[in-house]
C-alpha cells in the first residue's frame, strides 16, 4: 500500500516485494484476519473511537470480501502479507472508513492475533483426529482381544502378550499427546490484540470485549512479550513432534509385521503399490511415507527454534518465517492421522502365524523363574537356574516344554509335575494380572 512508503523518496522494488511478501503462504489466514478485524472494528465503535456507522460500515465490507476470496472473486495478489491485501481491499470498497480499521492495533499484534486463531482452530481439529485414530485403534483390539503375539525387546523374543495389549499401547500414546495439545491450548488462547506495535495504545480500547468475541479466555498481560513471542507455536510443534514420533514406530512396526519374514498382518491392497519392474511385490507404502515425513515435522520445530533464537526483543522481520514451518507440520500431522484411521480399520491380522511365533519353547522362560520364586528359591538363583536350562535345551536342541520333570529336577529339585502349565503361552498371558499387564482380566 503507498501509504506505507510515505516516509520513503524511493518506492519498493518489485524483487523486494516478491522476496518479502509472505501472501503466497499467510493468505490461508485470511478467515482469522476478517474475524479479528471484525471484533476489531466492533470494539472500536463500542468505544466511541470511531462513530457506530463507520463501525457498521466496516464489519459490512470485511463480510463482503470475505463471500469474495470463499466464492473466488477476490484473487490475492501484489500484497505485503494477508493483512494489508484485505485492508486496501476493504478501503477501495468503503473508501474513507476503511482507513480507520487499523486504528489502536499494530500488524504486529494483527498477526499474532490470526496466528493464534489458526492453531485454536488446528489443535482442536487435531485432536479430533487422535479421537478417531484411537476409536479405530480400540476397534482393532477388541477385534482381535484373544490373538497371542510375541513381544519383542531389543526386537528379540522377549514373553508372550496379546496383541489387543500391543496394539493398546498405541493407544495410550495417542491419549497422551490429545492431553498435551489440549493443555497447549490453554497457552494459545490468549488474546494479543491491543498490544499494538509493543508498547500497547493510548486509545480507550476494551480489550476484554474484543477476548469475548473472539472466544479467547484471557488477554495477553506484557505488550512487549505479545508481539515477541512464539512459544505457542513452538510447543505446538513439540507436541506434533511427539505425534510423528508415535505414529512412525507404529509404521515400522506395521512395515515389519508385514515382511514375508513375519508376516503377522496384511495391510490392504487398496493401500499398497506394486514394483516398477518386480511383479510379485506389495510395498507397505503407506507406512512409510509416514515414517518419512516424520523427519520433515522434526525440521519444522528445528526450523522455528532456530528462527527464535537469539532475536531481540520486540518484532523482528524474521519472524515472518514462523508460519511455513507450522502450516506444514499441521497439514502433514492431519495427513498422517486421517490415512491411519482409514489404514487400521482395514487391517487384517495372522493370528497364526503370531501365535506360531510367540509359542516358540523359549518365551515362556520367565514364567519358569516366577514358578522358582514361588517355590521360594531367590530370584537371581532362580534366573540362573531357568538360564542354564535354556542352554541346555539348544545345546540339545529341545523346547522347554519337551523336557521330562527328571531333566526339570536335575536343575532344581523344587520343580515338581505341575511345571508343566506354567509353560504354555495362554497360561503365561493370564498369569500377569498385575495392573496394566497383559492378562484378559487384570487386578
Amino acid at each position: 500500500m503507498n501509504f506505507l512508503r510515505k516516509r520513503f523518496n524511493k518506492g519498493l522494488r518489485k524483487e523486494v516485494l516478491e522476496f518479502s511478501s509472505s501472501l503466497k503462504f499467510d493468505k490461508r489466514l485470511y478467515k482469522y484476519d476478517i474475524d479479528g478485524s471484525i471484533a476489531h472494528a466492533k470494539m472500536l465503535g463500542k468505544c466511541g473511537i470511531i462513530s457506530k456507522r463507520e463501525s457498521c460500515r466496516i464489519v459490512k465490507g470485511l463480510e463482503e470480501i470475505h463471500q469474495e476470496i470463499e466464492n473466488g472473486k477476490l484473487k490475492l495478489r501484489n500484497a505485503e502479507d494477508i493483512h494489508m491485501a484485505i485492508e486496501a481491499r476493504l478501503i477501495q470498497k468503503i473508501g474513507s472508513p476503511g482507513k480507520k480499521l487499523h486504528t489502536a492495533r499494530s500488524r504486529n499484534d494483527q498477526v499474532v492475533l490470526d496466528f493464534r486463531m489458526f492453531l485454536r482452530d488446528a489443535v482442536g481439529e487435531i485432536i479430533k483426529l487422535l479421537r478417531n485414530l484411537q476409536e479405530v485403534i480400540l476397534g482393532v483390539a477388541r477385534k482381535n482381544l484373544s490373538v497371542i503375539m510375541p513381544g519383542y525387546t531389543h526386537l528379540q523374543h522377549a514373553q508372550p502378550v496379546l496383541f489387543s495389549h500391543h496394539i493398546m499401547s498405541y493407544f495410550f500414546m495417542l491419549n497422551r499427546d490429545a492431553q498435551r495439545l489440549r493443555d497447549c491450548l490453554k497457552r494459545i488462547n490468549v488474546m494479543p490484540l491491543g498490544a499494538c506495535a509493543l508498547a500497547g495504545t493510548s486509545l480507550p480500547i476494551d480489550r476484554k470485549y474484543v477476548a469475548r468475541l473472539l472466544g479467547f479466555s484471557s488477554v495477553s498481560e506484557n505488550s512487549i512479550d505479545t508481539v515477541s513471542d512464539r512459544d505457542f507455536a513452538i510447543e505446538t510443534l513439540g507436541h506434533l513432534v511427539l505425534i510423528m514420533v508415535h505414529l512412525s514406530r507404529l509404521s515400522e512396526e506395521l512395515i515389519l509385521w508385514s515382511s514375508s519374514e513375519f508376516n503377522f498382518i496384511e495391510i490392504d491392497e487398496s493401500f499398497c503399490t506394486g514394483s516398477s519392474i518386480m511383479p510379485q511385490k506389495k510395498n507397505p507404502d503407506i507406512p512409510e511415507l509416514i515414517r518419512g515425513k516424520a523427519g520433515r515435522v522434526f525440521g519444522d520445530l528445528a526450523t522455528l527454534t532456530m528462527t527464535m533464537k537469539g532475536l531481540p526483543l520486540s518484532y523482528n522481520r524474521d519472524m515472518q518465517e514462523d508460519k511455513e514451518p507450522v502450516f506444514d507440520a499441521v497439514d502433514t500431522v492431519k495427513e498422517c492421522l486421517k490415512i491411519y484411521i482409514s489404514l487400521l480399520k482395514n487391517i487384517k491380522v495372522n493370528k497364526d502365524k503370531m501365535y506360531l511365533a510367540a509359542n516358540d519353547g523359549f518365551s515362556v522362560a520367565t514364567d519358569l523363574t516366577d514358578y522358582l520364586v514361588k517355590k521360594g528359591v531367590p530370584f537371581r538363583q532362580a534366573y540362573s537356574i531357568v538360564a542354564q536350562i535354556v542352554m541346555h535345551c539348544i545345546k540339545n536342541g529341545k523346547r522347554i516344554d519337551e523336557l521330562s520333570l527328571n531333566e526339570f529336577r536335575s536343575f532344581c529339585v523344587k520343580f515338581k509335575a505341575d511345571v508343566y502349565k506354567n509353560l504354555n503361552v495362554k497360561f503365561s498371558i493370564e498369569s500377569k494380572k498385575s495392573v496394566g499387564g497383559t492378562a484378559t482380566i487384570r487386578g
